[in-house]
C-alpha cells in the first residue's frame, strides 16, 4: 500500500492519547464519520427522489453507502489507504440541505449576496466545524477534526467562491468548496498540494459518485415509473432524448458521441425496453446497473493504470483518467433522468414549492433574531457580528434539517401564522 506522512496523517486540533486501539488514524476518521449525526440524517434527505416516494428509491445516505462501496475498491485496487477514500465517499454529501439539488439552488439564491451556498462548501464547513467531536478547552469547535489527507480527499472543488467556476450542467450552478470564513482550515489541508487540483483520492470520490448517481438514479426512475424504457425505442423520441442530454452537459460532449454511447448502452445484454416491476424485469433491471457500474470503473482503472507506470497512486502521485466513452456513457444515464424528471412540466411546480419553502423559512429564521435556531447556530447567531455573519448561520442551520424537519418548521412557524389571518 502507498505510503502516508506523519504530514497525512496530521489533524488541524492536535489531539492528545486518544488512539488507544489499534486503528490506524485514518481509520478513527472513518469511524468518525460513520457514527455522525450528519450522516444519520441523510437517510431522511432527498438524492433525486424524495423519502418517502416508494419503498425502492435511495435516499443520500444509500446513495453514499453505494458510492463508498465503489471507491474503497477502487482503493484498494490503486494500492491506497481504503479508508481515506471510504471516508471521502461517504462525507461527500453531508453539507446538502433538503430537498437535494433543488434546495441547494434555493439556499444559494437566498444567500447570493452573503457568500451563497454551494453543497460541498458545506460539507467542509460541516466536518470541520458544525459536526460536534472535538472542541478545545476555549469551546472551539474543530467538528470531527479528521487528518489532513481524508479532509484533502473530501475536497472536490478546492478552490473559494472568488475562483468558482460553472458546472457543466443545465443549471450552470457555480461549483466551489470553501467559504470565505473557512479559508484558514482549507489553507492548512492544502498545504503543500497543487493549485486548484485535486488529490488522487478526491479524483476516486468524484468518479464514484459520478458512476454510483448516474446510475442509480437512473433505476430509481425506472422503478418509481419516470422513465418509460419504450419511449427510446422511437426515434423522434431518442432524438429529443439526445439533444436533453446535449443541452444537459452545456454540448461539453459532442451530440454524435453521445449517440453512439447510446447505441451502446442500449446493445447491453440486460437493457430492457420496457419495465412493469416483474421480478424477472427486477433481476434484469438490477443485473444492467450492476454490469454498466463494474464496466465504467474498469475501463476506468485500466485506463488509469496505463498512465501512470509508476504505479505510484497516492496523494499527488497521479491522475484517475476516465475514457471520453465512459464520460458519455455516464452522461447519457445523467440526461435520461433529467429529460424524464428533473426537466419534466409536470414536476415544475412541485421544485418550485420546494425552493419556496425553503427561501421562506429562511426569512422568517433570520426575521425571529435566533429564536427558533438549534443549540450550535443559536450560540453563532450571538457571535455574528454583521449581516453576513447571520445569513450564514441560517444558512447553516437550514442546511442541517433533514426534509421533513425542514417541513415541518415551516408548517410550525408559517403554516400557523397564514391559519390565523
Amino acid at each position: 500500500m502507498s505510503e502516508y506522512s506523519a504530514f497525512d496523517r496530521a489533524r488541524f486540533f492536535e489531539e492528545e492519547g486518544t488512539n488507544r486501539s489499534a486503528r490506524t488514524e485514518f481509520a478513527r476518521d472513518r469511524a468518525r464519520v460513520t457514527h455522525s449525526s450528519a450522516l444519520r440524517r441523510l437517510g431522511a434527505k432527498t438524492q433525486v427522489l424524495e423519502p418517502g416516494t416508494g419503498d425502492f428509491a435511495r435516499t443520500r445516505l444509500t446513495h453514499s453507502l453505494e458510492v463508498a462501496q465503489v471507491g474503497r475498491e477502487m482503493a484498494v485496487e490503486f494500492g491506497i489507504d481504503p479508508d481515506v477514500v471510504d471516508t471521502a465517499c461517504l462525507a461527500h454529501d453531508l453539507g446538502h440541505p433538503p430537498f437535494g439539488h433543488n434546495g441547494e439552488k434555493a439556499l444559494n439564491e437566498w444567500a447570493q449576496d452573503f457568500g451563497g451556498f454551494e453543497g460541498n462548501a458545506q460539507t467542509l464547513r460541516l466536518i470541520t466545524r458544525i459536526e460536534q467531536k472535538v472542541q478545545s478547552s476555549e469551546g472551539q469547535s474543530f467538528g470531527l477534526n479528521l487528518t489532513r489527507a481524508t479532509l484533502d480527499a473530501c475536497c472536490k472543488y478546492p478552490w473559494t467562491r472568488e475562483h468558482a467556476v460553472n458546472d457543466t450542467g443545465a443549471d450552470r450552478s457555480i461549483k466551489f468548496g470553501v467559504y470565505e470564513d473557512d479559508i484558514p482550515v482549507f489553507e492548512w489541508i492544502r498545504q503543500g498540494a497543487p493549485e486548484r487540483l485535486k488529490c488522487f483520492e478526491a479524483q476516486i470520490m468524484d468518479f464514484s459518485d459520478d458512476v454510483a448517481y448516474s446510475v442509480h438514479d437512473f433505476e430509481d426512475a425506472i422503478v418509481e415509473d419516470f422513465i418509460k424504457l419504450e419511449e427510446l425505442t422511437i426515434q423522434a423520441n431518442e432524438d429529443a432524448i439526445v439533444s436533453e442530454i446535449e443541452r444537459w452537459n452545456g454540448s461539453r460532449i459532442p451530440r454524435h458521441e453521445l449517440v453512439s454511447a447510446m447505441n451502446r448502452l442500449q446493445a447491453n445484454p440486460f437493457w430492457l425496453t420496457s419495465f412493469s416491476g416483474e421480478p424477472a424485469q427486477a433481476g434484469q433491471l438490477k443485473n444492467l446497473t450492476s454490469n454498466v457500474i463494474g464496466s465504467f470503473v474498469s475501463r476506468t482503472t485500466q485506463a488509469t493504470f496505463a498512465s501512470n507506470p509508476s504505479s505510484s497512486f497516492a496523494r499527488y502521485a497521479a491522475d484517475v483518467v476516465v475514457p471520453p466513452e465512459v464520460e458519455a456513457e455516464i452522461a447519457i444515464f445523467k440526461g435520461l433522468v433529467s429529460y424524464f424528471l428533473m426537466s419534466a412540466k409536470r414536476r415544475k411546480t412541485y421544485y418550485e414549492w420546494q425552493r419556496a419553502l425553503l427561501t421562506e423559512l429562511a426569512d422568517e429564521l433570520l426575521a425571529t433574531n435566533g429564536e427558533y435556531l438549534d443549540p450550535y447556530s443559536r450560540i453563532q447567531w450571538a457571535l455574528a457580528k454583521n449581516d453576513v455573519e447571520k445569513h450564514r448561520v441560517i444558512v447553516d442551520q437550514i442546511a442541517v434539517f433533514t426534509d421533513a424537519a425542514a417541513l415541518k418548521l415551516h408548517n410550525g412557524l408559517i403554516g400557523s401564522k397564514r391559519r390565523t389571518l
